[in-house]
Formats: structure tokens, sequence, C-alpha cells
């Protein structure tokens, strides 16, 4: 299987079984914006959820926020943005497609795959600069008085709400505000499916300090985020941390880290860690005319705090989770014969549906009624499937390709009592089946959510 090949089978996969569609499809579409089915709902929820247990729920020293997505244009100015939220483009005279500047070595030509737009014989425009922010307007009209942007990020809210966030949930230094939020970047060229587009999601939190301590808490930060990462499937040996050189971080960066991921199409940046400084709480001072200055009660002094950043994106941990789920094997079939069985070998705790429920055949009344009557018992504690539709090892191949790490089944032993084994005579039994080892086990009613809860937590 080649790399790009792998790509495109996600691709598929996704659109096949309702995890990522492209939006507005039915006319056409609209490039770089994506739409998530139900599974892609589901197993982006949980990605967030994790998150968001991990910063709020498991620490003392962070709060949430839940900012808004139209802001006071002022803020845009202040953070830079509106000024400085720019990349260079050129077109291709030949073949008119259009390339960042910076990427044309990560592009390649249309017209010829093998090279990069601009050694293909075909002439680039001069370089032009293009404003990332998408415009709109607060009000009835339209001019440059009610001009704001769609958020480019969500880190702002946070800053702008320090002092509210400060003094109504009386946290102090050092302490984080985190939030989960859509974000909007008109890109030049979006690219590699869900990786790179106009309209994503983020997964941001900004942990305040005192001035002196920026490079301890960023080291601290760095594992932090590792171990999440590996809490939901993704191995520490497959991240790499990038200590990203001072000319290519941004002008408000002391030190910065990106831990990055090898994608199908090459090592890219999974998550930034950044350093800030107290650059943004200055500007907004600044700009506002209000003191955001804090009073450290433990050193006697006032300070404007510094702040680092642990910056994660949902979508591209979601792409991450699925190269990093996705396998193909090779089995015998139920009549002998070689046939692939593709899975997603999500974790647990992440996976999108954590059961599936089946009665073996669906003709016998009996075993459906035990079957939807253990579908109700489960859905109320895990996210459950009921199938009753074609072979149970078609049903079973089903669950796989969508990451499903457990499938019960109700068979004839569960109303007439198990025939052999440590659980011989007993009646309201099933069959819980492991979907990486594909092993049986079986397992009492009564018991079964408990089973089921410890293997998945």
């Amino acid at each position: 299987m080649t790399e790009l090949t792998l790509l495109e089978k996600i691709v598929a996969l996704c659109k096949r079984r309702g995890f990522v569609f492209p939006s507005s499809e039915i006319y056409g579409g609209i490039n770089g914006v994506w739409d998530y089915g139900p599974l892609g709902a589901e197993l982006k929820n949980n990605i967030k959820m994790s998150w968001w247990k991990a910063m709020t729920q498991l620490r003392t020293d962070v709060v949430g926020l839940d900012g808004s997505i139209l802001m006071n244009r002022e803020v845009w100015k202040a953070s830079g943005h509106e000024e400085q939220f720019a990349d260079w483009f050129v077109d291709c005279k030949l073949c008119h497609a259009r390339f960042r500047l910076d990427h044309l070595k990560e592009n390649a030509c249309p017209l010829h795959p093998s090279k990069h737009p601009g050694e293909c014989g075909g002439e680039l425009t001069e370089p032009r600069r293009f404003n990332l922010l998408f415009k709109t307007y607060v009000g009835p009209l339209e001019e440059e008085s009610t001009l704001t942007y769609l958020r480019p990020e969500t880190a702002q809210s946070i800053f702008v709400q320090f002092k509210n966030v400060l003094e109504s949930s009386r946290m102090k230094i050092p302490f984080g505000i985190a939030q989960i939020g859509k974000a909007f970047r008109n890109e030049v060229n979006p690219r590699n499916f869900i990786f790179r587009s106009r309209e994503f999601e983020q997964m941001e939190l900004e942990y305040f300090i005192p001035p002196d301590t920026g490079f301890q808490y960023i080291e601290e930060w760095k594992e932090q985020r590792i171990l999440w990462y590996e809490s939901i499937g993704i191995p520490r040996a497959h991240i790499h941390v990038r200590d990203v050189p001072e000319e290519e971080r941004a002008f408000y960066s002391k030190k910065t880290y990106d831990l990055e991921y090898d994608f199908p199409f090459g090592r890219q940046e999974l998550e930034g860690i950044a350093y800030r400084t107290d650059f943004d709480l200055k500007q907004h001072g600044t700009f506002s005319g209000k003191s955001l200055e804090y009073y450290d009660e433990e050193r006697k002094c006032k300070y404007i705090p510094h702040v680092v950043e642990p910056s994660a994106g949902v979508d591209r941990t979601l792409l991450a989770l699925l190269c990093e789920a996705y396998r193909e094997e090779e089995i015998l079939g139920e009549k002998g014969e070689k046939e692939k069985r593709v899975v997603l070998g999500f974790s647990p705790r992440i996976a999108p549906i954590k059961v599936g429920i089946f009665p073996l055949l669906k003709n016998k009344i009996d075993i459906v009624s035990k079957a939807k009557e253990v579908f109700r018992l489960l859905q109320k504690h895990f996210k459950s499937f009921y199938d009753e539709s074609g072979a149970i090892g078609r049903r079973y191949r089903r669950m796989d390709e969508i990451g499903t790490p457990f499938c019960v089944t109700i068979d004839f032993e569960t109303l007439e009592g198990v025939r052999e084994g440590v659980l011989a005579g007993e009646k309201n039994t099933v069959t819980v089946r492991y979907r990486d080892s594909m092993r049986q086990e079986r397992v009492r009613i009564e018991e079964l959510v408990d089973f089921l809860r410890e293997k998945i937590e």
C-alpha cells in the first residue's frame, strides 16, 4: 500500500461509512469545507470530551470558556491579525492553479504530478499578498463602521476575558483558560482532506504564568500533551517533537514546539505549544485602555502575566487517529476462503460506537426480543448500535470497519443455556466478540455493563 493510496482509502471509507462528507456536495461542494456525518460527529465529540476532561476536570488549575465567533473589530487590530494575518500566493499561467508561495516545494503540479509548481514549464505570476480573514458585517449596513471578521483563532476571546474569568473563578496564577471552538481562515490552497481547511475546530489553552517561568512551563505542557495523545491511541513513538527555530516562530514567541505526526502526505504539525510571553495581554491592555495587570500576593508585585499556549486541531487529531487506526488484514471467511478485513483499531475510549448488539437470526422472535432488551440495557451506558441485517460475519465486518471494539451476540444458548465451559447450563448469557483479536467470550447479561465499562475505560 503506497502512502497516497492509504489516504485515498481513508477518504473513501470516511464517506462510505459516514465519518466525513464534502460540504454542499449536491451543489458541487465548496473547497476546503467538510461536514461530519453520524460517525464523524461521534468521533469528533469523543476527542473533544477527552481533551476537555483532561484539561478542566482532571486539573484544578484550568477553567473553561466558550467565547463568541464574532468579536469587536478592535480585537483583531490589537492582536495584529488585521494587518499581518496574510499569506503570499502565486498562480500558474499554464494550468491556472493557485499555490501558497511558501508551500511550492510541498505541492505537485496538477498537470505534471512528478514536478513542483514552477518546475514543470508553467510560468508563475509575481507573488501577491492575500489576507486570510473572512470579512462580515454586524448590522443592516455593509460599511466600514460595521466591518468585523470571523475569528481566525479561539485564543483572543480568552485574552480579552482574562480579567472576568480571573475574578469570577477566584483563580490564582498560574492557571489556565481552556476553549474548544470553530475558527475560520480563508486558506489560499486548502488540501489533504480535513488537514487544512477553511473552517475548522480548535482546542486551545492559554496558561497564564509569572514572567520568569515560561521556559519551565512550556516543557511541562509539552510532556502533558504527549501523554494525552498516548491516552487516545497515538503512541509516543509516532509523535515527533520539533523545536521550531527562531526564524520560523511567530515574532511574539520566545520558544515553540511543534508536535508532528507522519501523515500519508508527510510529517506535519499536529499541535503547536508556544511561549507567547505577555504580547497578547499587553496589546489588549494598550488598545482597550483597560489594565490587565495581575497582583501576585505571593510575590507582592504587579505584572502582566506571560502565557504558554498548547493549541491543537480537532480535525487534524481526528485525521491522525484515522491514519493510526486503519489497517487491512487477510483472514479466512465463514466458508474457508480468504478475504480482506478492514479494521479501524481505535482505542475503545475514543471509538464512535462502543458496542454492536446482534441477534443471531432476525427471524427468531425470542432471540430478537432478547437482543433488543440487551440493546436497551447497554444504550443507557454506551453509544451502542443494533443490527439484525445480514449474516453475522458480515455484521462483524461492518463493525470492524468503523472501529467498534466489542460486539454482543444473542443466540440460542442465551435462551436455552450454555452448552459447555464454566457457564455451562446457565441462561441469559451472551457472546462478546473482540474487534482486534476476533476472540469470543461468554458473559452473563447481568454482568455485561460492568464487564464492558472496565474494558472501555
